[in-house]
């Protein structure tokens, strides 16, 4: 079995100083003059082609400078057959440069179904393997179970749904149920089977959980649940939260730093602002400015609160 994704997640943002996570959305509609081929209509080889070359472009940018990679499932999808190659590509292309990858594809079924899926991401010999996939709960602890499962066998990680940064989520996480939210009961059942998952090095589960930027009054409540498990933070950047809103369910490491999980940085960093993306030098410039601004805020924000 692989060394647990907790203590191999942590172990690198340790050694980054930072928790950056970089995902990768690749927007038809947003990719630059510089990589477009043919009609870049989804079914189009060529399409797939771009894509490709882009993910590859900014993966190349991204090595060493972040622990890990976050690519978004239906973007690839999209695609058809041919995205899906592209997203085998780019995770294998991950691993080669010693990137972790988080698979966004936000799998939840019962039985069979859920066991189909877990053997396709998680187990050691999945074709799609990925070293961690978020999950939806919402058809209970039976529908989590085979994913856990196939985690405990190849040390993989998981990330549930609990407080999305989207602002929907209230609509029914926020719901009380039994005198507490419904993200709250999600919380302890993640809680209780944070063993299942830990890292004996590290003290961190991989069965984690998935709590926005965008609510941190909520992420602060969810590390009062869940002490131990690892969280995955989306809302960072183009999506208005900062680097201290992002790291504010996080707890003081070792070397008196925050840590606890990853905070994701999707468009932000594959599509800055303002970039001349017309001209390969600019372009490239670009993105690493983007990606040395991410890193550099959120390296602040976890030395400023964890010595605060």
């Amino acid at each position: 079995m692989a060394e647990p994704f907790a203590d191999r997640l942590i172990q690198r943002t340790r050694a980054l100083g930072h928790p950056l996570c970089v995902g990768f959305d690749p927007h038809l509609a947003l990719l630059p003059p510089l990589f477009r081929r043919g009609s870049m209509a989804p079914g189009d080889k060529q399409t797939a082609d771009a894509v490709a070359e882009f993910c590859l472009a900014v993966l190349d940018r991204i090595a060493g400078r972040a622990a890990c990679i976050k690519p978004q499932s239906a973007f690839f999808e999209a695609l058809g057959w041919r995205g899906i190659e592209v997203l085998d590509q780019l995770m294998r292309a991950a691993r080669e440069r010693d990137l972790l990858v988080i698979l966004d594809a936000k799998r939840g079924d019962i039985g069979s179904t859920a066991e189909g899926y877990a053997a396709a991401y998680l187990s050691a010999d999945a074709p799609l393997r990925a070293d961690a996939l978020t999950v939806s709960p919402y058809l209970g602890g039976d529908s989590l179970e085979p994913f856990l499962a196939a985690a405990e066998k190849s040390g993989a990680g998981l990330f549930v749904l609990v407080k999305t940064s989207n602002p929907g989520s209230g609509d029914l996480q926020d719901r009380e149920a039994l005198g507490q939210p419904i993200h709250a009961h999600v919380a302890a059942q993640l809680a209780a089977g944070a063993p299942r998952l830990a890292g004996p090095a590290t003290g961190w589960s991989g069965v984690g959980a998935v709590v926005g930027a965008t609510y941190p009054e909520e992420a602060r409540k969810a590390r009062e649940r869940m002490p131990s498990n690892l969280f995955l933070v989306p809302g960072f950047g183009a999506q208005g939260a900062g680097a201290e809103a992002a790291v504010t369910a996080f707890s003081a490491g070792p070397d008196g730093m925050l840590e606890g999980g990853v905070v994701s940085s999707s468009r932000g960093i594959l599509f800055p602002d303002d970039a001349d993306v017309s001209r390969a030098d600019a372009w490239g410039k670009a993105i690493d400015q983007a990606l040395a601004d991410a890193c550099e805020s959120l390296e602040r924000a976890v030395k400023k609160r964890g010595r605060s």
